[in-house]
């Protein structure tokens, strides 16, 4: 018997609340996702696209990508010779993902990685496969091992968006915005074609579209979507506008109503961090739809519980990646303030990931829809919304925002400690919502959800017109800190933090202004941060 370790970063704990219900079959089938470590040459590779200007940036194509840095065969015989060991199968191998999956029995799989799984039930009556304390390996495979998913199946994330409640006494006027209206105030560039030769990958992990609904929202205008099963997620409209088909649809219609002329690839998961995982990394390796930007619009608190230290690494490795083949990345801030949700201070992921760009909201006010009469930070208080925002705990200051102050609600100020959250924002308050059609119904929704697709048809309206994939998005926004590319949203909070000028912890750099972004991006004016 080979001597084991503990996997660094795979200690995991009960979900808040939940107790503990039963041992489960040792019979039931299991199939676990090992993330094996990419060359370091990968992070570095990543990080110097990122310092610099998109004119000089040479991203590599997907094939490219695997042929520099698929897993090596010896590596991969190391994880067969341990499946081997432990009667085990290996039933897929993802090289340019750096992933290798196992199956088998629960009772072959707890014995291979010295766990005990057991049925834990949620204070929400939500049931799920969970394990406690960490994973063991062979010490020659810990070293080369991120982490091990697929054994608890817990629900990691939710979807960030907000149906217009019917009355909300501190939300003050209200108006309707359809997409369009949203980035004409926004000065989003126009085309006959916008978004002609891109794909936008949208990630849910529950709920569906209906494509009647589709159809009659856009007409005959609408872009080609199509639903992308991963690991037996599929296309499944529960009825429900509040929760999952809501968000589906909400990142659909305005994703494609910002870039009629994009195809959209929307891929379902289970709601675990096998699952989330698996979405994103099949998207970012996508080598048929070739998506060049990416909507996330579930999350949780990076440090609630959902994720183990070990998978965040995993998630920051599939974003490495991402960068290096130009793919942006944007997720939903949050919609419950500075405290995500908990008690004190926190922040979502993936926005918190250094390598994300993280969306905040704000509350916009153009009655005529032609002129912003207003624009302050998204807060109508605990039960009504407010945007997330604030400093990670997680992950360290990046070097684009080195030096930056996060403005504190109580007028005190402090060097970041950590990753700022968000990087950019839009228009986020239900009070002045997106009109969205649901399930054959309207409604007005918002949320920090609506922002991630609005600004991933933006992306994608902008590498059509420049020419080649924008990638790496947040060191360019944070070189535009001090010019009109972005308008400065100096008023409100979200609780924890203010609004000031330049970054802040609630509308980051500020919100868009297309046209003018694009002329910095035509004439190579931009920078690196």
């Amino acid at each position: 018997m080979r001597k084991t370790v503990p996997l660094p970063g795979s200690e995991r704990r009960p979900s808040p609340g939940a107790r503990v219900k039963g041992p489960i079959s040792g019979d039931e089938p299991i199939e676990v996702r090992i993330t094996l470590k990419a060359s370091s040459s990968l992070q570095t590779k990543a990080d110097e696209l990122a310092s610099q200007p998109i004119e000089q940036r040479k991203y590599l194509s997907r094939e490219e990508f695997e042929k520099t840095y698929a897993i090596d065969d010896a590596t991969i015989e190391k994880v067969e010779q341990f499946a081997r060991e432990h009667n085990l199968a290996v039933s897929r191998i993802e090289r340019a993902q750096h992933v290798v999956y196992l199956t088998g029995n629960a009772r072959d799989v707890s014995l291979a990685f010295q766990t005990y799984l057991e049925y834990y039930e949620q204070p929400d009556g939500v049931i799920y496969r969970g394990r406690t304390g960490a994973l063991h390996v062979p010490e020659d495979l810990a070293n080369l091992i991120v982490s091990i998913n697929g054994l608890d199946e817990r629900p990691v994330a939710k979807p960030k968006l907000r149906v217009r409640p019917a009355d909300d006494p501190h939300a003050g006027p209200t108006v309707n915005y359809t997409p369009q209206e949203i980035a004409k105030l926004y000065s989003f560039p126009t085309s006959s074609d916008p978004g002609q030769g891109q794909c936008i990958a949208i990630i849910e992990l529950g709920g569906g579209f209906r494509q009647s609904d589709l159809n009659t929202y856009f007409g005959s205008a609408g872009p080609k979507v199509t639903a992308v099963s991963v690991d037996r997620g599929r296309n499944h409209p529960t009825g429900n506008p509040n929760g999952p088909d809501g968000e589906v649809m909400l990142d659909i219609e305005v994703a494609g109503a910002i870039a009629p002329k994009a195809a959209i690839a929307v891929y379902f998961a289970p709601n675990t961090n096998k699952g989330f995982l698996d979405a994103i990394s099949a998207a970012v390796h996508d080598n048929v739809r070739k998506p060049s930007v990416i909507s996330v619009s579930w999350g949780s608190a990076e440090d609630g519980g959902a994720y183990s230290t070990a998978v965040l690494s995993a998630f920051d490795q599939v974003f490495q990646a991402a960068a290096t083949m130009g793919v942006t990345v944007l997720a939903a801030a949050g919609d419950n303030g500075s405290s995500d949700g908990l008690a004190g201070d926190h922040v979502d992921f993936p926005a918190s990931s250094p390598r994300v760009t993280g969306c905040g909201g704000t509350r916009l006010l153009a009655p005529d829809k032609k002129t912003i009469q207003s624009e302050t930070v998204w807060n109508n208080g605990a039960q009504g919304g407010a945007t997330g925002g604030g400093i990670s705990k997680m992950f360290a200051v990046p070097a684009y925002q080195q030096g930056l102050v996060a403005s504190r609600s109580d007028h005190t100020a402090a060097v970041l400690t950590g990753r700022g959250v968000p990087d950019i924002a839009a228009n986020a308050d239900p009070m002045t919502g997106y009109d969205v059609l649901v399930d054959g119904q309207k409604f007005a929704i918002g949320g920090t959800s609506a922002v991630a697709p609005l600004l991933a048809g933006l992306v994608a309206i902008l590498n059509q017109q420049i020419g080649k994939p924008v990638g790496f998005w947040n060191p360019i926004l944070y070189s535009e800190l001090n010019t009109a590319a972005v308008r400065d949203i100096s008023v409100g909070d979200n609780g924890g933090y203010a609004a000031a000028q330049g970054w802040d912890a609630c509308t980051g750099v500020g919100t868009p202004v297309g046209t003018v972004m694009l002329t910095a991006l035509k004439g190579n004016a931009v920078g690196a941060g």
